[in-house]
């Protein structure tokens, strides 16, 4: 159930990175209550997942998945590049969680 858990939260913690950006400086009530409410539960059930998983495991996927998540919606949606760096900058993070576990 910890990953599931984690899981959520990391889908929380994206939602909550893009929901930033649409906010525009919480100056838009809508994005902005999302972004708030998305901050919440992030940390709600990232703090569940933490129940049964390692703070040395369950933090950095959370941080890693919400990395990667926003960059490719933010190539998505946003328009924002893609370019080789980013992508193995990406490789790098996947790299580092998966040396941690």
């Amino acid at each position: 159930m910890a990953w599931l858990f984690l899981l959520i939260a990391a889908g929380f913690e994206v939602t909550f990175a893009m929901g930033m950006k649409y906010a525009e400086g919480f100056t838009r009530p809508w994005p902005s209550l999302i972004t708030v409410v998305a901050a919440m539960g992030g940390v709600y059930f990232l703090t569940l997942a933490m129940r049964e998983l390692p703070v040395s495991i369950a933090y950095p996927i959370w941080t890693a998945i919400g990395s990667l998540g926003t960059v490719f919606l933010g190539f998505a949606l946003l328009g924002e590049s893609l370019s080789a760096v980013k992508l193995v900058s990406v490789g790098l993070i996947v790299a580092g969680v998966a040396g941690l576990k």
